[in-house]
């Protein structure tokens, strides 16, 4: 049996799955663990990726205005990006950010970015 904890946003999870012994087998079976050896670990340089630094921005939109509703950040998201489905994986990561508190503007989601 394995439980997960934790928070999505503001919601709280609280999952727990069982298996039997052979779903287990089953399960590390598949799971391929690669470790790569120490010298090569050590001379590997962390790299910023094109996703890590649009991510470091998105948040700065927010952070800098503050408050923007969906549609209007969407579509600063897009244009940053450079396509909507890119947007909308950069809009969900800032709904479960813990920085961001999404909250009703009446027809629009409101994102609002607060100090945690």
């Amino acid at each position: 049996m394995v439980r997960i904890r934790g928070k999505i946003g503001d919601w709280p999870v609280d999952l727990t799955l069982e298996l039997d012994a052979q779903e287990w087998a089953l399960l590390a079976g598949s799971v391929q663990i690669e470790t790569p050896a120490p010298e090569a670990a050590s001379r590997a340089a962390p790299v910023a990726s094109a996703e890590d630094s649009r991510w470091q921005v998105a948040q700065d939109l927010l952070r800098q205005a503050q408050q923007m509703d969906g549609p209007q950040l969407l579509a600063d998201l897009a244009a940053l990006a450079g396509s909507v489905q890119a947007g909308k994986r950069l809009l969900v990561r800032l709904r479960h950010c813990p920085q961001v508190k999404l909250e009703s503007g009446g027809e629009t989601p409101i994102y609002r970015w607060i100090e945690g």
